[in-house]
């Protein structure tokens, strides 16, 4: 038993527009068994280019019911029937929302006719319902208005059964088949393709480009997860009709997909990522010779191509470092730039100071820690490598499983170096606390 619906809205997404006309036709398999149409009040302004695509008005609903005034019926005539409609996840959306406002449950099986198209009549240019309704001769009388197009999808369903439909049908309401809740662009060979493993997935608009990078354990479950659930905000129903394509990055672990998804965020800067898009500001203890022979250390703001001798994220950080180096070694504050005046006693001589610099350097490096993460990876016998050389993330990659030497130069002919930021530093940190066990010490 099926119900083809159609609607007509004042908008793109239900949590702040309505629905001006629905049409319900009732379909047995076989034949048309009922039919229900009317104007509904959307309780919103009916916006300009509605009115010229629909033909209906601010005046044409006026005296039209609500849909709080109609959800029961339309909820009985719904409920223990199959949902139909063409793009489905639209005409489902608005309708489910709108029933839950009125307090009505329902979750009903849905079958795309767009998507049973594709599947029935393979090789056409367009699946849109007016090209469809050209091409197979279906008659379509008031087009752009939920009856006319109700009726026509009506048509279009019955030729899908007779194309093998029954079949077609019974694949799409399998429950491991995810075609149906997939975005409308989106061609379910890209989800296919996704492996059950951990890494980083990209979301592409029709132009290819990059509008979303994410982390997944299960990359496939991960990326069907966005598509499930209903959130009729603006926002998400923008984001899922821009996506026309996935892709991916296979990741040995977890952790360095958490890692990856925040390098390719910034690297990409997508439009649907919201956080780690600010511009990071770091600071660094930089190390110089001055004119007169002293070795000085100085706090900057970091910059390209310079290489401090340690980097913080807060300048208060980078402050308090500093002045415990200057207190440890006996550093003078003033060549340290924590003193304005320049007054450098006699009995500083260059040899002795440098020295005592070069201790203080030594010491904080060592101490900011050289270690790599292993871990086994999710697949395959390798070791999978996270290297952090003098406290600063390095890169990644995967060792022999047979490897037994951590010297970091030998490390690092196996891993890719990635650039650092405030979002892997803080992941290192947190992950280094909670697994001990699987830091090891480089040589």
């Amino acid at each position: 038993m099926y119900a083809i619906v159609d609607i007509e809205t004042t908008g793109s997404h239900p949590a702040q527009n309505g629905i001006t006309e629905i049409a319900i036709v009732l379909h047995n398999g076989t034949e048309v068994e009922g039919r229900y149409e009317t104007l509904i009040n959307p309780g919103y302004p009916i916006p300009s280019f509605i009115t010229y695509l629909t033909g209906i008005s601010n005046d044409a609903v006026a005296t039209a019911p609500s849909f709080s005034e109609v959800a029961q019926h339309i909820h009985n005539l719904l409920s223990n029937r199959i949902f139909i409609a063409h793009n489905v996840n639209f005409d489902y959306t608005f309708i489910r929302h709108h029933l839950q406002e009125n307090g009505y449950h329902w979750l009903p099986k849905k079958l795309c006719t767009l998507k049973l198209s594709r599947k029935a009549f393979p090789g056409m240019a367009k699946y849109g319902l007016g090209h469809l309704c050209q091409v197979l001769e279906i008659p379509v009388v008031n087009r752009h208005r939920a009856g006319g197009d109700a009726d026509a999808t009506a048509i279009l369903f019955q030729k899908i059964l007779k194309e093998g439909g029954e079949k077609i049908i019974k694949d799409f309401l399998k429950k491991d088949n995810h075609e149906q809740i997939l975005p409308p662009n989106l061609p379910k060979e890209s989800i296919q393709k996704l492996p059950y493993v951990p890494g980083v997935y990209y979301f592409h608009n029709a132009k290819g480009k990059i509008i979303y990078v994410g982390k997944a354990k299960n990359l496939k479950k991960r990326v069907l997860s966005h598509f499930t659930g209903l959130n009729p905000g603006k926002k998400r129903q923008e984001f899922l009709r821009n996506i026309y394509e996935v892709t991916f990055t296979e990741c040995p672990t977890e952790f360095t997909a958490f890692i990856l998804e925040s390098v390719e965020i910034k690297k990409y800067w997508p439009e649907y990522n919201f956080s780690q898009k600010r511009a990071e500001q770091f600071y660094g203890i930089y190390l110089f010779e001055d004119s007169a022979g002293f070795l000085r250390l100085a706090i900057d703001k970091k910059r390209k191509h310079t290489e401090p001798v340690a980097s913080f994220t807060l300048l208060g950080d980078a402050h308090r470092a500093l002045w415990k180096m200057v207190k440890q070694f006996e550093l003078h504050p003033a060549l340290c730039f924590l003193q304005k005046q320049l007054h450098i006693p006699a009995t500083i001589t260059c040899e002795l100071y440098n020295e005592k610099v070069i201790q203080a350097v030594n010491f904080l490096q060592k101490n900011m820690g050289s270690f790599a993460i292993i871990e086994s990876p999710a697949t395959g016998n390798q070791k999978s490598c996270v290297l952090v050389e003098n406290g600063k993330f390095y890169g990644m990659g995967l060792l022999p499983h047979d490897n037994e030497s951590f010297d970091p130069a030998h490390l690092k002919t196996y891993l890719t170096t990635y650039p650092e930021n405030e979002m892997i530093r803080t992941l290192v940190k947190s992950y280094v606390q909670k697994n001990t066990e699987k830091l090891v010490k480089v040589n």
